[in-house]
């Protein structure tokens, strides 16, 4: 799961592997594969390493578990 700000300073937790669609219009909106979508502060960059971070730490979890 990765942490993310509503644009009302809500925070939220997402499972990345869920998100489908990220746009910036200029606000940036996730959609996910079950069909919500959310506002949210991050840029997609940020979402991005957000993502990144989150699947290497799984990588690192199974590399530790052997």
């Amino acid at each position: 799961m990765i942490y993310l700000n509503k644009l009302n300073g809500e925070k939220f937790m997402i499972n990345p592997e869920l998100i489908e669609i990220v746009t910036e219009t200029p606000d940036t909106v996730i959609t996910t594969s079950t069909g919500h979508s959310y506002i949210v502060e991050q840029s997609m960059e940020e979402i991005i390493a957000l993502i990144k971070e989150y699947k290497q730490s799984l990588r690192r979890l199974r590399t530790d578990r052997g």
